[in-house]
């Protein structure tokens, strides 16, 4: 029905049955095939990071923030501290060293980040919230090193769920800069990376559109439609022309991607 999310459990195929949220951990691994490095954020970006190393790129060398190089987390991270990634990484590095030496120095090719808000620059929230006259805003954790992955990275891809709440006219706060304003928007600022490259959420893929920056929905999620996603969206969205439809997840990453959720559940205190 047009303007409904799609159900929480897809219809049967041959890989078995498979969730919304499935579908876009899965397709944003997928993003990652081509990938040497990568500087993971936590949650669906962690999923997605480690999920490639176990299907689509197993030689991709995961980074996160507080200093671990090479990360080979048997579970999923709790967060950046999370002992898992010391124990698994081929190094850990200072802080310092690492945001000046890797990535500011331009080695490091993909950033992977979340987002509270999102607008049609892929430009990101992750600080605060507003509720309108008389409520208190959401104090959201922050920026952390996101502004600094998302201007010096090679691109960056962007994963969550598609909700009005999220997807919106124009942000409450900007954390970090995706295409800015518009063409020519990172240039003027400085920031040296190609910015955001493509946005996976549970209905589908969008991408910047080249000549305008703005996100246009390039591909859907098998069962979603237009009506879905545009629904789903605070601005008018553009879209393709025919957007295509990614692939049913097969078997192996449903596996792979069940097992690492079920091991970090096995491994929560």
């Amino acid at each position: 029905m047009s303007g409904s999310a799609p159900s929480t459990t897809a219809a049967a195929t041959p890989a078995g049955e498979w969730t919304s949220d499935e579908l876009m951990e899965i397709n944003a691994a997928r993003a990652l095939a081509g990938a040497r490095t990568c500087f993971v954020g936590i949650g669906l970006p962690s999923t997605a990071a480690n999920l490639a190393r176990a299907t689509t790129n197993p030689g991709l060398v995961l980074i996160y923030e507080a200093g671990a190089i090479g990360a080979k987390p048997t579970r999923l991270p709790l967060s950046i501290g999370d002992g898992e990634l010391a124990d698994t990484a081929d190094a850990v590095v200072p802080v310092p060293e690492l945001f000046a030496y890797w990535l500011q120095a331009g080695r490091i090719d993909v950033g992977f980040l979340g987002a509270a808000q999102l607008d049609r620059y892929a430009n990101i929230n992750t600080t605060l919230v507003g509720r309108g006259p008389g409520r208190p805003d959401i104090r959201l954790p922050g920026a952390g090193g996101a502004p600094e992955i998302a201007a010096h990275c090679g691109e960056v891809l962007i994963v969550l769920r598609q909700r009005p709440r999220g997807f919106v006219r124009e942000l409450d706060t900007v954390t970090s800069v995706g295409h800015g304003t518009g063409p020519g928007s990172r240039q003027r600022l400085g920031l040296p990376g190609k910015g955001p490259t493509a946005v996976i959420t549970d209905l589908g893929i969008l991408r910047p559109d080249p000549d305008t920056a703005e996100l246009v929905l390039t591909e859907l999620h098998p069962g979603v439609t237009v009506e879905q996603v545009r629904d789903a969206t605070g601005w008018d969205l553009r879209t393709a022309d025919v957007p295509g439809v990614t692939a049913e997840p097969t078997t192996e990453e449903l596996t792979a991607l069940r097992s690492l959720k079920a091991a970090g559940k096995a491994g929560t205190p």
